[in-house]
C-alpha cells in the first residue's frame, strides 16, 4: 500500500500526504497572510526540511522570517522573545513548524502578540472560561506543519508551556488556538533521531491510552483511541528499524492526531506525573510517558482490569489486561526506553513538590483511580 494523499476536515483542515509541504504558501495566502513567522526549534532551524519550507515561502513573495530560540520545554521568556520578532518583522501570522515544543510556542506567540498588555498569558490557563479574557479577534491565524508523529498540537486547541519561575507546566487554551490548516507530510519525519522517533511516538500511544482508560463518556474519543493505539503497536516499531518506511510513518503521523482528538475525553497520571517531571528536569515529554505507563498501568488495574482486555482483543493482544502490559513492555525495549525515573536522569527527587505538582495539573482528573497526596508520591516512589 502506497502512502494516500488525502484532505481531512476534522477536527481541522488536514492535508495529508508525501510532499504536500510544497502546498504552504498556497494555505498561508489562502488565510490570508502575507508575512507570516515560522516558528521552529533549534535543531530544526538548520535542517534542510526547514530551509525547504522557507524556500516555499520565499518563493511566493511571503518571506524568510523565522523563530527558533525554542527551548524543549518552551518558557514564557521564550514566548517574549518570540512575541519581538513577530512584531518588529510585521508578521500577520505563524507557522508553527516542528515537534511539539515549536507547535505549542509558535501557537502561544499567535494568541498574545496582539494581546491588550496587561493580560498575562498565564490569565488564560485551562481553567473554567478562563479562554474567555483573551481579545479573539486579535488571535493571528496560525498554520501547523508537524515534523514529528506524538504530540497532536496540530489538531489542538491548547498548548503547553513552562512558568520558568515556578517551574510548573501550564496549559494554555482558546478555542482559536485549532490552527486553520494542518499540513501533515509524513516525509517530514524521517529524518528524527530514533531517540525522539521512539519518544514521541510513545507519546501518541500514551494520548490514546490515557483517553481511553478515562471514566468520562466520550464513545467518539474512545473509538478513535482504541484504533489510534493499534496503529501504534503496528508501526512504531516499524519506523523506530526503518526510519525511511514512509507508510509506517504516515500511519504513526495519524496515530498522533488521533491521540490528540481522542484526549478531549481526559489523560490520566501518566500526563499528570510526566509534566512535572518534565518541567523539572527537562526531560523529553514523550520519553517520561513512556517511562511511566507501565507503572501507572499497576495503579490503574483495579479500575480497568475489566476495560483493558476489551482494547487488547481489539490490537490482538492475548492475555488481557496482563497481555496489554506486557505489550507495552514490549514495546518498550523495542524502543530502547529507559526502565525507571532514574535511569532517565531524576535523582534525588523532591517528592513533595513532585506530588503537589501532579495533583494541581489538570491531567489528574481523568485519571480512573481518584489520585491522592498518599497513593500519587507512592506513585512516583514506584517509578524510581
Amino acid at each position: 500500500m502506497s502512502v494516500p494523499t488525502m484532505n481531512w476536515s476534522y477536527p481541522t483542515s488536514i492535508k495529508f500526504g508525501v510532499g504536500r509541504i510544497g502546498e504552504l504558501a498556497d494555505h498561508c495566502k489562502a488565510v490570508g497572510l502575507k508575512a507570516p513567522l515560522l516558528v521552529t526549534d533549534k535543531a530544526l532551524a538548520a535542517l534542510p526540511i526547514t530551509a525547504q519550507a522557507l524556500d516555499v515561502l520565499d518563493a511566493a513573495g511571503l518571506g524568510r522570517g523565522v523563530f527558533s530560540d525554542v527551548d524543549a520545554n518552551p518558557t514564557e521568556a521564550n514566548m517574549a522573545a518570540g512575541i519581538a520578532v513577530y512584531k518588529a518583522g510585521g508578521h500577520d501570522g505563524v507557522v508553527c513548524f516542528g515537534g511539539g515544543s515549536a507547535l505549542d510556542l509558535g501557537k502561544m506567540i499567535a494568541l498574545m502578540a496582539g494581546q491588550r498588555a496587561d493580560l498575562s498569558v498565564w490569565d488564560l490557563e485551562d481553567v473554567g472560561d478562563w479562554w474567555t479574557r483573551a481579545d479573539a479577534s486579535a488571535i493571528a491565524p496560525i498554520i501547523a506543519v508537524p515534523t514529528t508523529a506524538g504530540t497532536g498540537s496540530e489538531v489542538g486547541r491548547a498548548g503547553v508551556l513552562t512558568n520558568a519561575v515556578t517551574h510548573k507546566k501550564k496549559i494554555i487554551f482558546h478555542p482559536k488556538l485549532m490552527p486553520t490548516v494542518t499540513i501533515c507530510d509524513p516525509a517530514l519525519t524521517v529524518g528524527m533521531p530514533r531517540f525522539i522517533t521512539a519518544g514521541t511516538g510513545m507519546d501518541a500511544l500514551a494520548h490514546c491510552l490515557e483517553a481511553y482508560c478515562s471514566p468520562f463518556y466520550h464513545p467518539m474519543s474512545q473509538g478513535i483511541a482504541l484504533e489510534g493505539m493499534r496503529l501504534v503497536f503496528e508501526n512504531l516499531p516499524k519506523v523506530y528499524a526503518d526510519p525511511t518506511d514512509l507508510e509506517a510513518r504516515a500511519h504513526m503521523m495519524s496515530a498522533a492526531a488521533m491521540g490528540a482528538v481522542a484526549f478531549q475525553k481526559g489523560l490520566g497520571a501518566i500526563h499528570s506525573l510526566s509534566h512535572p517531571i518534565g518541567a523539572v528536569y527537562n526531560t523529553h515529554h514523550g520519553t517520561t510517558n513512556a517511562v511511566v505507563m507501565p507503572m501507572v498501568l499497576d495503579f490503574n488495574r483495579p479500575a480497568i482490569e475489566d476495560r483493558l482486555p476489551r482494547a487488547a482483543a481489539y490490537l490482538g493482544i492475548d492475555g488481557g489486561f496482563d497481555g496489554f502490559r506486557a505489550a507495552v513492555m514490549d514495546l518498550r525495549e523495542t524502543l530502547a526506553i529507559p526502565q525507571t525515573l532514574t535511569a532517565l536522569g531524576v535523582t534525588n527527587p523532591d517528592l513533595d513538590t513532585l506530588t503537589a505538582m501532579a495533583l494541581e495539573d489538570p491531567s489528574c482528573g481523568g485519571n480512573p483511580i481518584e489520585m491522592t497526596a498518599e497513593n500519587t508520591r507512592a506513585l512516583f516512589e514506584s517509578c524510581l
